[in-house]
């Protein structure tokens, strides 16, 4: 933006900035305060399922330490038991899961009406479900470890530090709760202190940012997406076409404020305060010379997530690499539309479609990696940036606003 479309946005519309015009309904504040204060406790759930199943496992190993005096039926019946408990254990780290994610859909969905606060709930909720699910997935390959070690140990060293059964405790827990990352391990590489003033830099950033994201969308996108509202309705393609380039201006400036605000901002305070170690949230996105190094460089703690619960153990049971990557952006759309969808209460589809579209714009992308030269690169990383301004994110803002718009008017009660 320069100064003459700030002069103009002013002279045309005013100030926008209004915090009593939104709609927050006192039931949505309470039902998220509610929400994030019970979400956790499911991660205790978590804990309690692990707790018995480690209890399970030291009786096993004691048991088959025992085997050579045991009978070959004894054996059968003891195989069979300890496939049984395995999966009780699965199905209870299944329900949790599962329960914790659908009590929060449902309740964004039918009863927390403002978007904001429903998709803070939704992502949040998400992220404890992700973090659920990889603590059962790891505790569940530790355990397989514990009860069939192997000469040459397959685990990484750093996991000595902490052995299976005895990561099992609550302050083990509680700190990957609160880690800036979506995988579970036992022990994570920690830092020797902790710079305050580094945190308060940090914290200050987001705040500012938080606060222009707020700026921006009140006062420039908002107007660009009402305007856009007619031309929706009478399918005016090339008044569509224009509203997209001028909403893609505003949307980037919106969208890297957030990622600025939340990758290095949020993540690296929280780091610091968890003396975290490892600080690679995301590296250089904007240089990716395809669609799949962007989706592989952006956001590191859901790549690491993806690639370690989804995509290798596919490859691992003997799936091809096109397959495995199908599964990840299927899950990853599912995510996607979770988190617009429900909390906009519209469930279109488009973020779900969107993540799947990926898949060809990687297959063609990609041998765009492989030209000699920078010629291929430069192609790619071009493609990469007008599929980003123009098509994905634009797009997908105007379809779930005049969605909303249509279901409900306004979210802010104040000027148009």
């Amino acid at each position: 933006m320069n100064l003459r479309l700030v002069v103009e946005n002013y002279m045309k519309y005013g100030v926008l900035l209004c915090i009593r015009c939104h709609d927050y309904r006192r039931k949505d504040i309470l039902l998220s305060t509610l929400l994030y204060a019970l979400v956790p406790c499911h991660l205790f759930v978590a804990y309690i399922i692990e707790l018995g199943a480690a209890q399970h496992a030291k009786s096993a190993l004691s048991r088959l330490k025992r085997s050579d005096t045991t009978p070959a039926k004894d054996l059968f019946q003891l195989s069979r038991s300890f496939q049984a408990t395995w999966y009780t254990i699965a199905w209870a780290h299944g329900i949790n899961a599962t329960f914790c994610l659908f009590v929060t859909t449902y309740t964004v969905y039918y009863h927390i009406h403002h978007p904001l606060i429903g998709t803070i709930c939704q992502i949040h909720a998400i992220i404890v479900w992700l973090k659920n699910c990889s603590y059962a997935f790891t505790n569940r390959d530790l355990r397989h470890a514990y009860l069939n070690p192997q000469p040459p140990s397959t685990l990484p060293e750093i996991y000595s530090q902490c052995p299976y059964p005895r990561n099992v405790t609550i302050s083990n827990l509680a700190y990957f709760w609160w880690a800036p990352t979506l995988v579970y391990q036992p022990v994570y590489p920690r830092s020797s202190s902790i710079r305050w003033l580094f945190v308060a830099k940090r914290i200050a950033e987001c705040f500012g940012l938080s606060m222009f994201i707020w700026l921006a969308s009140a006062q420039y996108a908002a107007p660009v997406l009402r305007n856009s509202l007619d031309k929706l309705r009478t399918m005016n393609i090339a008044s569509i076409l224009e509203r997209l380039m001028k909403l893609s201006t505003i949307s980037l400036i919106i969208w890297l404020a957030g990622f600025f605000a939340i990758f290095q901002s949020l993540l690296n305070a929280l780091a610091e305060i968890m003396r975290f170690g490892d600080r690679e949230f995301y590296t250089d996105w904007w240089n990716s010379p395809s669609m799949g190094s962007y989706w592989r460089t952006w956001n590191k703690p859901v790549y690491y997530f993806m690639r370690r619960h989804i995509y290798s153990p596919l490859i691992g049971r003997g799936f091809s690499n096109k397959f495995a990557s199908a599964m990840v952006f299927l899950f990853s759309g599912f995510l996607h539309e979770l988190m617009v969808g429900v909390p906009t209460h519209n469930i279109l589809g488009v973020a779900f479609v969107g993540m799947v579209v990926q898949l060809p714009m990687i297959a063609i992308t990609a041998p765009l990696e492989k030209v000699k030269g920078v010629n291929g690169r430069v192609l790619g990383n071009c493609i990469f940036w007008v599929s980003f301004c123009l098509v994905g994110q634009p797009l997908a803002a105007l379809l779930y606003f005049f969605a909303w718009q249509g279901k409900y008017g306004s979210v802010s009660q104040g000027k148009a």
